[in-house]
């Protein structure tokens, strides 16, 4: 199935996870990615197995928390491709922190990535989706939806991603722009493997953030996604759709 056949999708997070997923699910149905992260060498490596497999795809670096910087990041995209079709914002952190021994800087650094980031990208990719009545797929969470212990700072973001996201879908609507989330819930990534806890989690709670079937790996989320900002997505819009093997059913 060649969904995304001349077609340029531009992947924040691309270096690993589901970012990376996504980009080579993206490129193996015929698109052109445009690869972005913040890690210069998991970068090159995504874009190199793309190559490899005979997909297209180009790197940026990019700090998606930066203005400068993710502006740009998309103005090379379009000028190398000559278009864009969808925005498949997956770049975030992820932190748990004792709510009340909360650093201030912590927090901010989870709202600038996670939240201003992910506006950052749908801002300047806006008027060129427009022209080509794109899509954006955003980067939400089972956080966003249901406490997280430990998680104040990081579903804050992603409950702020979920309602931005929808905001977008409702303005930009009858201008053929669509906009959803995912919710991902117990995947597999390098993000869930490097995190720290911190000493007074209750193990007891964590239960509440794990999948009936058990942890999958960031593909499924890509099938999903490659959905979403496909034209068979055409008239889901302001979605949030859960991928977590039950864990909120």
């Amino acid at each position: 199935m060649q969904r995304f056949e001349n077609k340029v999708v531009l992947v924040t997070g691309a270096g690993s996870g589901i970012g990376k997923a996504s980009a080579a699910r993206v490129a193996a149905e015929g698109g052109s990615v445009f690869c972005v992260d913040l890690n210069a060498q998991a970068l090159e490596a995504t874009v190199a197995e793309i190559v490899s497999a005979g997909g297209e795809a180009t790197a940026r670096v990019c700090d998606v928390g930066d203005e400068a910087s993710v502006q740009a990041c998309v103005a090379e995209c379009v000028a190398h491709y000559g278009s864009l079709y969808a925005l498949v914002n997956m770049a975030g952190i992820l932190r748990f922190d004792d709510t009340e021994q909360l650093q201030t800087a912590h927090w901010q650094k989870v709202i600038d990535i996670n939240l201003t980031g992910t506006m950052l990208l749908c801002r300047a990719v806006l008027p060129h989706l427009l022209e080509s009545g794109g899509s954006i797929i955003n980067a939400a969470s089972t956080a966003a939806l249901s406490g997280l212990p430990c998680g104040v700072a990081y579903s804050a973001s992603k409950g702020g991603v979920l309602a931005m996201t929808r905001s977008i879908a409702v303005e930009y609507a009858k201008r053929g722009v669509r906009a959803n989330c995912v919710c991902p819930g117990d995947i597999k990534t390098g993000m869930t493997d490097d995190v720290g806890f911190p000493e007074t989690m209750d193990w007891d709670l964590l239960p509440r953030i794990m999948s009936i079937s058990g942890a999958k790996g960031p593909e499924v989320m890509a099938g999903v996604i490659a959905m979403l900002a496909s034209a068979d997505g055409i008239h889901i819009t302001g979605e949030d759709i859960r991928v977590d093997g039950g864990t909120l059913s």
